[in-house]
């Protein structure tokens, strides 16, 4: 990856997989209960046959993804982000990842 990971410290979760249908969006969800104000969220997502490509990162709030019609959203209280994708196509299916880092 492009972006350092934190340590051990750094717990997330993610749901093991998540369907949708052509024209509904769909919300990546990562819990991260150990995370510190100044962590970063990192979204990566892996295409099949492919490296892994950084999507977006950010400590807190909301941030506009136009290259894939969606928005990552790091939760007020730092225990939780997702990434929406609000029309996700054919194209966006692919393993996608939380990372939390400095």
């Amino acid at each position: 990856f492009s972006r350092a990971v934190a340590s051990v410290r750094a717990q997330v979760q993610q749901e093991p997989s998540l369907e949708t249908t052509k024209g509904m969006g769909i919300n990546i969800s990562c819990s991260h209960p150990t995370k510190r104000i100044q962590d970063y969220i990192y979204f990566y997502r892996q295409l099949p046959g492919r490296s892994p490509e950084y999507l977006a990162g950010t400590t807190r709030g909301s941030k506009e993804l136009p290259d894939i019609a969606g928005q990552l959203t790091v939760s007020a209280e730092r225990g939780s982000s997702a990434l929406y994708l609000s029309r996700p196509r054919r194209g966006d299916s692919a393993v996608y990842y939380c990372a939390l880092g400095d």
